[in-house]
């Protein structure tokens, strides 16, 4: 089954607001075996509905729309599914009735305005709104299946779990899906693609496999689409195991997690305690690091030493080395890293230094060019990287590949690389 989203608004197009609906319900259709086509966006007008309308009902089977179902003027989504229909608007009485009670439980009263909600096309079937005040909309029309939620979230939400799923899976529309996932850091996604090749070119029609790049890590995505569920599972799970020998040193999770998760789940069975010593990643390694839940238990903390000075003064770097061999150094790199274990009283540690870009290059050290250390006080890795012109690539991509450093680290120390 083939699906299209339409959103509609003019607040979306000039930027007003992001289009969050569309991302979830791609999602949601995805882990049921509909694919969806397209995403559409456009303005509060007759005209462009209809269009977007006719472009959908002639490539897709299910048409979901999302916004223009408010009480103001602006709001003519349901007016525009009525006239491409040639249906009427007609009262419902029932909508009224649970509008009444939605306000009067919240304190407000029932508006003129607000009785246009009671109005529909003669040709849908009512969705009631437990979320919210609009009703959605329901159309069987020219073998196509076109809802229309409103644009709130949590009201859109709402609808799909309670209502647009529920009735897909009624009428045998939804099929057996299944997504694993294996997640790699420190290798390109042609690298893996070059690996893997004899597996991919001998995939069944019904198992496809998707490469998902981000800065430093790859997401391999299987897929697999089948009406025996166990035997489905079974195919995925030898895959993923196939696919995982092949590439085994690479892969830092087989779930869909983070790296720095991944990372905080090693040094949480470690019962031991990181930090990190930054100066051209400025804390953001520190921000991945906490933004997990439960890093207290064995994240300690940053030194973010930009300047000569604090590197000398809070990591007790040495001043003639540095202006010896610059801050962007492995000599510099690894004092930082010793300094930081001190400091934090930790047991591992990152420490960054480099030229982020745009300006600071030279020839020897041109922009891009990242010394890192990882480590413990028993033993202390550096390694350079050439990265990229760009600052705002340079600063989260050292980040990760940062972290799965100190994820490979850790892993050598205990014998599992």
């Amino acid at each position: 089954m083939k699906a299209s989203l339409i959103t509609i608004g003019d607040e979306i197009l000039i930027g007003q607001t992001v289009d969050t609906n569309s991302a979830w319900m791609g999602h949601e259709l995805n882990k049921f075996g509909i694919a969806v086509q397209e995403i559409l966006t456009v303005s509060d007008k007759k005209t462009d509905i209809h269009s977007a309308l006719k472009r959908s009902m002639e490539q897709s089977d299910i048409i979901l729309i999302t916004g223009g179902l408010g009480p103001t003027r602006d709001d003519i989504t349901k007016i525009s599914l009525a006239e491409y229909f040639g249906a009427e608007m007609i009262f419902h009485q029932e909508i009224l009735d649970a509008l009444t009670k939605y306000l009067e439980g919240r304190g407000r009263k029932l508006t003129e305005e607000s009785k246009s909600l009671a109005m529909v096309p003669a040709n849908c079937t009512v969705l009631r709104n437990k979320k919210g005040t609009a009703a959605a909309m329901w159309f069987d029309e020219q073998g196509c299946i076109i809802v229309s939620m409103p644009g709130v979230p949590h009201e859109m939400k709402n609808f799909m779990n309670e209502e647009v799923i529920p009735r897909l899976k009624e009428r045998g529309i939804i099929s057996n899906i299944i997504h694993h996932t294996i997640l790699t850091a420190g290798v390109g996604e042609t690298v893996l693609a070059d690996k893997i090749r004899t597996i991919e070119d001998g995939l069944p029609d019904n198992i496809s496999l998707a490469y998902l790049p981000n800065l430093g890590t790859v997401k391999i995505r299987i897929t697999g689409r089948g009406d025996d569920p166990d035997k489905l599972a079974n195919e995925v799970r030898q895959l993923a195991e196939e696919i995982t020998h092949k590439i085994e040193k690479y892969v830092f999770a087989q779930e869909d997690i983070s790296l720095e998760q991944a990372l905080g789940n090693l040094l949480a069975q470690t019962g031991k305690k990181a930090g990190t010593a930054e100066s051209c990643t400025g804390g953001y390694i520190a921000q991945q690091m906490v933004s997990v839940p439960g890093s207290s238990a064995y994240y300690n903390g940053s030194i973010v030493a930009y300047s000569y000075g604090l590197k000398e003064k809070l990591l007790n770097v040495n001043r003639p080395i540095m202006e010896e061999k610059g801050a962007v150094s492995e000599e510099v790199v690894r004092m930082m890293a010793e300094g930081a274990l001190e400091q934090l009283e930790i047991d591992y540690v990152i420490a960054t230094s480099g030229i982020a870009g745009p300006g600071g290059g030279t020839p020897d050290k041109p922009v891009g060019t990242i010394w890192m250390a990882v480590g413990s006080k028993n033993r202390i890795k550096t390694k350079l990287f050439k990265l990229t012109p760009h600052r705002d690539v340079n600063i989260p991509l050292t980040a990760n590949l940062a972290l799965n450093e100190l994820r490979k680290f850790l892993l050598n120390e205990n014998g599992e690389v």
